[in-house]
């Protein structure tokens, strides 16, 4: 809120107070600003209050409950009472968006004067209505450290509650929860803590009345120590005064002096504070009146707790326990079950003396200058047209998904085993009790190979034991606790055989233990090494915590409760992420999804034309990963469609994720120098045309090298492939799988090189003194031969060892049919010219099939996600995660352009020199940016100008070749620049 609004509001409370003598100087305003505006709150509260009659003034005292989910009698009883009683307001309990909004315009428009329309949304309206998402809940929000984010919160609720026509959140939750046996308040608190507590109530109440809606603290005077529920009876608590003041009045003086505009009146039994029998609190004029109006000055409005809570309902009839309320000093009577017969009983007690028709006529005045200040006195029908996709929009889902993020607390970490560390020497498996916890699992194969395992809750011993014998082999076990529940006496639903099992597990590997849900049933996990919170379980937290546990993003939760000795408050904090990739929102990186969501028109043109049956596109941001959809179908007959998982033939994209990550990781170690030729390293090119080529000018595509050769065309006569090279069985000299049922002569990979070896160069053109710039397939070749004799080590043994397999990409291989289920892999041509078969899961390009399935230009397949890494790690100047390979400078010679020739640098493409050249990036890519296509329908890019990756994996070679509709059409390139558009860049 404002501070004009608020003075505005607080003018009025300044002259109810003058005739009292109670003038708190700090109420003085001199602003004449706020005096202008005063004079109007004053005039429309004089003219509303004037236009009623004292019946009609006394329904403003009330606010009546209302669903949207109910049947027309419903709506024709609160219609009625409406009508008939003039009342303040309604509080909305269940139903769903749209159906409330339109009942709400209908209310309002039978109504006089116009109502407060409240709602009890601790965790946002979705705690009520259905179609939105969820905020966290309180204790959730008690382990984030960044107040802004709660603010941040604060601030999108109100802007629901406004399109929605609201002016009241019953929140937040100011209870200090010291009680870990509370049945009612629990996770409903920010923690246990008062300070915890109090921080977290300013920003979640300035976060509301900063932007307009009113906010209420409750439960006064403090529920955060019974064990009971005042929802079914009436607590009692012994405390002394001290130490309610100490301990539970103290958010409510943090807030009183940030402006809080409202509070809720608990139904409890403290005999500290009013030793009358059993009084409850709503009910007490020595709490209501004397402790929180003149004790603490509050002078914003009081509404009681709900009054058909069996608290004060067990002892009170409907009526009189609201006449009580009013007596005892509150303003509005919440939730009445009989208005007619209150107001009987209201007028009674005026005409007996024990309540003035003046006293009366202040709340009431009180009641319409919050209206005013809440926009009711320029009252505008709620917009229904889209009214769901206004209250859940992309910005709403990135705070509720850095919220979940920020809340992740590391509470034990033995060992420093989090974040995961030696991915390449860890077998990981997963295990989730009690749900399946498909989000989970998903997140984690993001970030290595791990075998996923399910159990029930409370498994059999004989259950548990052959479980233990499936995850005996590996080294980390990632436990997910869930399915829980919030009851403490129920233990909040974790079976101790459960425990036991983590337990016995932990004796013989390592066990990280994942708590979904309320963050007192850790007392169970008292002794276990490794322990992390997530305090509620759903797709945001499935989605976070794989995330914290391999670094991708930092741990920064504190757990806001103390649980047992292993677990207090404050144990957490900072635990920094290691440059592994992040999974998050559009907005969350300044990216518009709006925007992004024009991919889908592109690919679903891609498909409609049949440029290709599918395709996967990825977008990465300044580390995190923010889109990544699939699209379409693995062939265009029906086929399993594309998921996230597929695995892809990358083509022409192996040269740079493959051969010159191996070069960049020698060259940085000085294992091979980029001035040297092929004969320096290849002894056997000595007296060749290939023996004098300098190893730059080779990977910037400068020395001579024809584009490629069609080394198939040899082995085939007739339209058949021959067979002293191929037999459609293996057997001896014949063992070298080229496609299914086809395998190739041993000494096929020597003939190539041979023929490699004696391809003719190009002449250096006259007067020039280098070669033409041409793009070759041969490059590769002999880089692979040049790494291979360096290393002495097979290409793709070399990669899997220093790259792919500490990097944790296990999909990212050669030769994938020997390793994965085909349903995994995309189809890629049917080949008629050479195999005479469809291809799946092995290498398109003939000559790298012929070649044994790796070589330096292709033969690389991977999904997406593998090849985001790839490019992040370059992002980084050649680290990722606790990996370090190529060095900063390395990086930086071998992306930028090497020549005025063309656009390349070694080995990697660039964008458009002068936007028209050809070139394969977005044009709206920066001259920074570097990356490369694939001739399967592939490309990837990376911008580090703007911390941008690029991935679009496709197989438009299925089932022909031929077609070139995905170049023809720009769709690689539409995209790419779809994703600039995003950032806003024209």
């Amino acid at each position: 809120m404002s501070s004009r609004l608020w003075r505005v509001l607080m003018i009025g409370i300044v002259a109810l107070t003058f005739s009292s003598g109670k003038l708190d100087e700090s109420l003085k305003i001199d602003d004449p600003l706020s005096a202008v505006d005063a004079m109007d709150q004053r005039r429309w509260v004089d003219s509303v209050f004037n236009s009623m009659t004292f019946d009609e003034q006394l329904g403003q005292l009330f606010m009546v409950a209302a669903y949207s989910n109910k049947d027309q009698r419903h709506v024709n009883e609160i219609s009625e009472l409406i009508k008939s009683e003039n009342l303040g307001g309604l509080i909305f309990f269940q139903g769903g968006p749209d159906r409330q909004a339109r009942l709400t315009n209908y209310y309002q428009a039978q109504s006089k004067t116009p109502l407060f329309i409240a709602m009890d949304a601790e965790w946002g309206i979705s705690m009520r209505l259905d179609s939105v998402p969820d905020f966290p809940k309180a204790m959730t929000l008690g382990a984030v450290q960044d107040e802004k984010l709660v603010y941040a919160m604060g601030k999108e609720m109100a802007r629901q509650f406004k399109e929605l026509g609201m002016h009241i959140n019953f929140a937040p939750v100011v209870d200090v929860n010291s009680n870990p046996d509370n049945p009612v308040i629990g996770y409903r608190a920010f923690g246990g803590d008062r300070e915890v507590v109090a921080e977290h109530a300013v920003s979640y109440m300035k976060g509301l009345q900063d932007n307009g809606v009113i906010a209420n603290a409750k439960h006064f005077p403090g529920h955060g120590d019974t064990e009971a529920d005042s929802h079914y009876a009436l607590p009692v608590i012994k405390h002394p005064e001290k130490r309610i003041w100490d301990i539970d009045l103290y958010p409510y003086q943090e807030l009183f002096k940030e402006d809080l505009m409202s509070v809720m009146v608990a139904h409890l039994n403290i005999p500290s504070l009013d030793d009358n029998g059993k009084t409850a609190t709503s009910l007490s004029k020595k709490v209501v009146t004397d402790l929180l109006q003149n004790r603490m000055n509050f002078q914003g409005l009081i509404f009681t707790d709900a009054l058909n809570m069996k608290g004060v309902a067990i002892a009170n009839a409907p009526g009189e326990v609201d006449l009580k309320a009013l007596l005892a000093g509150n303003d509005v009577l919440l939730y009445s079950q009989d208005v007619p017969k209150a107001k009987t009983l209201i007028k009674t007690a005026v005409a007996d003396g024990r309540i003035s028709k003046q006293e009366i006529g202040r709340r009431v005045k009180k009641i319409l200058r919050a209206k005013y200040w809440a926009g009711l006195n320029e009252y505008k029908p709620i917009d229904t047209y889209e009214l769901i996709k206004r209250l859940d929009t992309p910005e709403t889902r990135t705070i509720i998904e850095e919220l979940y993020a920020d809340a992740v607390t590391v509470a034990t970490n033995k060992g420093n085993l989090v974040p995961f560390r030696h991915l390449d020497f860890t077998d990981f498996a997963s295990l989730s009790i009690g749900d399946e916890g498909e989000v989970f699992k998903q997140y984690l194969d993001k970030y290595s190979k791990f075998e996923h395992f399910t159990t029930p809750k409370g498994s059999t011993a004989s259950e548990q034991n052959a479980l233990m014998d499936k995850l005996e082999g590996y080294d980390v076990v990632v436990v997910g606790l869930m399915g829980l529940n919030n009851s403490p006496r129920r233990k909040f639903g974790i079976s101790a055989s459960d425990v036991q099992l983590i337990k016995k597990l932990s004796l013989r590997q390592k066990v990280v233990t994942v708590l979904f849900g309320n963050a007192y049933a850790a007392e169970q996990l008292e002794g276990l090494g490794n322990v992390v919170i997530a305090y509620e379980n759903n797709d945001f937290t499935q989605k976070m915590v794989p995330q914290v546990l391999f670094g991708g993003r930092d741990a920064a939760g504190i757990l806001p409760v103390t649980v047992n000795s292993d677990f207090v408050t404050g144990v957490g904090g900072y635990l920094p992420a290691n440059g592994r990739l992040a999974y998050g929102s559009p907005e969350s990186v300044g990216l518009d999804s709006e925007t992004l969501d024009k991919i889908d028109e592109v690919a679903e043109r891609m498909i409609r034309i049949q440029a290709a049956p599918g395709a996967n596109v990825l977008v990465a941001k300044n580390g995190k990963v923010v889109f990544e959809r699939s699209y379409g179908n693995l062939e265009y007959k029906t086929s399993p469609k594309v998921n996230s998982q597929t695995v892809y033939d990358l083509a022409s994209i192996t040269k740079v994720l493959a051969t010159t990550q191996a070069v960049m990781f020698l060259a940085s170690r000085g294992e091979i120098e980029m001035s040297k030729t092929l004969g320096d390293y290849l002894p056997e090119l000595k007296g060749t045309n290939k023996a004098n080529m300098v190893l730059s000018d080779v990977m910037a595509h400068e020395a001579g090298l024809v584009a490629f050769i069609p080394h198939y065309a040899k082995t085939v006569s007739a339209g058949q492939w021959r067979g002293d090279y191929y037999k459609p069985t293996p057997e001896p000299g014949f063992s070298r799988p080229v496609s299914n049922d086809m395998y190739g002569l041993d000494a096929l990979r020597d003939s190539i090189w041979n023929w490699t070896v004696a391809s003719k160069v190009t002449p250096v053109p006259r007067g020039a003194s280098k070669h033409k710039y041409r793009y070759s397939d041969l490059t590769m070749y002999f880089m692979q031969a040049v790494v291979e004799r360096v290393v002495n080590q097979p290409l793709e043994s070399f990669l899997a060892q220093n790259f792919y397999e500490p990097l944790g990409l296990h999909t990212m291989t050669f030769n994938p049919a020997q390793k994965m289920p085909l349903d995994n892999i995309a189809p890629t041509e049917n080949d008629v010219a050479f195999r005479k078969r469809q291809v799946q899961g092995f290498v398109h390009d003939p000559g790298a099939a012929m070649y044994g399935g790796v070589a330096g230009h292709a033969g690389l397949f991977g999904t997406a996600n593998d090849l985001a890494v790839m490019m992040q790690m370059m992002l980084n100047k050649g680290y990722y995660g606790d990996v370090s390979l190529i060095k900063p400078e390395t990086v930086e010679k071998f992306t930028k352009r090497q020549s005025r020739q063309s656009r390349r640098g070694w080995g990697w493409d660039k964008p458009n020199v002068d936007k028209g050249d050809g070139g394969s990036a977005g044009d709206l890519a920066p001259k920074s940016t570097f990356g490369h296509t694939g001739f399967t329908g592939t490309c990837v890019w990376a911008d580090p100008e703007n911390d941008l990756i690029y991935v679009f994996l496709s197989n438009r070679v299925y089932p022909d070749a031929t077609n070139t509709k995905l170049l023809r059409e720009g769709i690689r390139t539409d995209i790419h620049d779809i994703i600039y558009e995003a950032m806003g860049k024209k």
